[in-house]
C-alpha cells in the first residue's frame, strides 16, 4: 500500500513597495529577523484575504516603517521565486511618498534594524531575494537566478517612465 500523497503547500502571495521620495531615492531596511542571513529589504509582506496588491503594499509600509502619507500605489511587476519548495508570488508595488522628506521608524525591531533612503544606483547588498527580483524588474535588468519577472501591462514604473 502506498502513502497518501503529501498536500502541497499553500502558496505564498506578497508584496514588496518601492517606496519614493520626490528625488527618486527610495526607502530600503536593513533585515536581521532571527533564522534569516541579514539582508536590506524593500517594506512589504503577505497579501492578507480580501486585500488588494496596492493595499497590501501601503498597508505595509505603514505597518513597518510609520510612513502613512502616500498615494499613486501602483503594481509595476510580479515575481515568481522557480526554485522554491513552495511557489513564491510577490508582486511589486510603486509608491510615492507626499511630504518630500518623510521619517521612517523602526515598529518592527524584531525584524528590521533600520531604514535608510537610497538613490537605484546605491542599493545595499546582499538584498533579500523578493526584493532583488522586484529592484530589478523595477530597474528594467534581468530577474536573479532563480527567478521569473512578469512586467504589468500598464506600469511605467521604474525610474524616469513614471
Amino acid at each position: 500500500m502506498t502513502p497518501p500523497p503529501i498536500p502541497a503547500r499553500p502558496p505564498v502571495v506578497g508584496v514588496g513597495a518601492v517606496l519614493l521620495r520626490p528625488d527618486g531615492r527610495l526607502l530600503i531596511g536593513r533585515r536581521t529577523k532571527r533564522g534569516e542571513p541579514v539582508s536590506w529589504c524593500l517594506p512589504g509582506g503577505h497579501l492578507e484575504p480580501g486585500e488588494s496588491c496596492e493595499a497590501a503594499a501601503v498597508r505595509e509600509i505603514v505597518e513597518e516603517s510609520g510612513i502613512q502619507e502616500v498615494r499613486d500605489a501602483r503594481v509595476f511587476a510580479f515575481a515568481l521565486e522557480t526554485t522554491a519548495d513552495r511557489t513564491h508570488l510577490t508582486a511589486g508595488v510603486v509608491v510615492r511618498t507626499v511630504s518630500d522628506a518623510p521619517v521612517a521608524s523602526v515598529t518592527e525591531p524584531d525584524v528590521f534594524e533600520r531604514w535608510t533612503w537610497t538613490t537605484p544606483a546605491e542599493l545595499p547588498a546582499p538584498l533579500f531575494p523578493a526584493s532583488a527580483a522586484l529592484t530589478a524588474a523595477w530597474l528594467g535588468r534581468p530577474a536573479p537566478a532563480g527567478w521569473t519577472l512578469y512586467p504589468a501591462a500598464a506600469a511605467a514604473a521604474g525610474p524616469g517612465r513614471g
